[in-house]
């Protein structure tokens, strides 16, 4: 992972997780808030139901002249005082603020209540817990711990989703890596030949043969490189269609690698016929160009390219290096090699397949790892 696809990814992951403990943080906080206020009501209707059910014992034992005897009640202590704030009944955990009906100190809630209107002669019931306290206490523990938990999972989804959605940039970058260095080290040659065959031919100040005919080879595949980018960069659909003699395109395509195929001492079987098509002229040159100059790079020294042509078909065989088979389907995607024997950029056959596409041709590879590769054109659209 380079620089750039490492500050992506950082700065994707970071938004997201910062959206997300945001997001988690407000919901923890709401859910804890609502269940927290649930929860007092809820103690506070239980506190007063004990006091519902104390006075009505009291009441019914002053009435019906009984002996009144306090229950107890799990989780809430109560206390029954008199007039004089005395208890009569019942202890209470912590001393009590009468000037209260229903209050918090510490962790004890207390509930005062004057419902036995003076029955027995008590004037206060008075209920106190701190089981709310606890639940409450227990409810923020619980809370906690689960966003916890979902604030990992969300790490784990941020990281996945992370790498999930940048390894389209990864896989780009590092084809645009590769490319540059693949374009360095392809430019490298021509122009160093360049270079070296233009200081010759001054210091010689004469110009012999394999002087000029290193620099036409190097221009001519500085040019092919420029063509075959340019092809794929920009858009050229905009070119009008014409009528061509196919063959035509074929015998100059052989005429501009005449000095590429001399100096790998490459023979031409051009078996020439009619060939009429309806294409774009600087399209129907790079589609022959880009085989034939594939052909030429890929053949060893001193063998032969046979070219077969017809109406309906065309085809360019060499006798080279060859294409593994497992390599065959991946031919035609871009910046692809099949092999490093030549060098290049794997672009020549992606441009054919553009240009195959485009017209609604049939493209077709037979080949043999060191016995050749053919690759045949069917003319008729699909």
């Amino acid at each position: 992972m380079n620089n750039i696809t490492k500050k992506s990814f950082y700065s994707f992951l970071t938004l997201y997780l910062l959206s997300s403990f945001i997001f988690l943080v407000m919901s923890s906080y709401w859910f804890f808030s609502s269940q927290k206020a649930m929860e007092m009501q809820n103690n506070y209707y239980k506190m007063n139901n004990i006091v519902n059910i104390v006075s009505a014992q009291i009441i019914r034992s002053h009435m019906m002249n009984t002996k009144f005897v306090l229950n107890d009640f799990k989780n809430s202590t109560v206390a029954l005082y008199d007039n004089n704030y005395t208890i009569k009944y019942g202890s209470t955990m912590q001393e009590v603020d009468f000037s209260q009906n229903y209050y918090k100190k510490n962790e004890t809630f207390t509930l005062i209540s004057q419902a036995t209107i003076g029955h027995l002669k008590i004037e206060h019931v008075v209920v106190q817990s701190s089981e709310c306290t606890k639940k409450i206490k227990k409810l923020k523990n619980d809370v906690i711990i689960i966003a916890i938990i979902i604030a990992i999972i969300i790490i784990i989804i941020a990281v996945v989703l992370s790498y999930i959605f940048l390894r389209p940039i990864k896989n780009k970058m590092q084809e645009i890596e590769e490319f540059i260095k693949d374009t360095t080290h392809e430019l490298n040659t021509p122009i160093t030949a360049l270079m070296m065959s233009t200081s010759r031919a001054r210091s010689k100040k004469i110009y012999d043969e394999n002087i000029i005919q290193n620099i036409s080879i190097s221009t001519k595949q500085l040019y092919d490189i420029y063509s075959s980018l340019s092809f794929l960069s920009f858009d050229t659909k905009s070119e009008a269609k014409e009528n061509i003699n196919f063959s035509n395109i074929i015998e100059e395509s052989i005429k501009y690698f005449s000095e590429l195929l001399d100096k790998k001492n490459i023979k031409v079987n051009f078996k020439k016929a009619t060939c009429n098509l309806h294409i774009a002229p600087t399209k129907a040159k790079m589609l022959i160009n880009n085989l034939f100059s594939n052909a030429i790079k890929y053949s060893f020294p001193n063998t032969k390219i046979i070219i077969t042509i017809s109406q309906n078909s065309f085809s360019i065989k060499d006798e080279g290096i060859g294409i593994a088979e497992d390599k065959l389907n991946s031919v035609f995607v871009k910046f692809t090699r099949a092999n490093s024997y030549a060098g290049g950029f794997g672009i020549g056959l992606s441009v054919v397949d553009a240009i195959v596409k485009e017209y609604k041709y049939k493209i077709d590879i037979k080949s043999k790892e060191k016995e050749g590769t053919e690759v045949i054109i069917n003319f008729k659209n699909i």
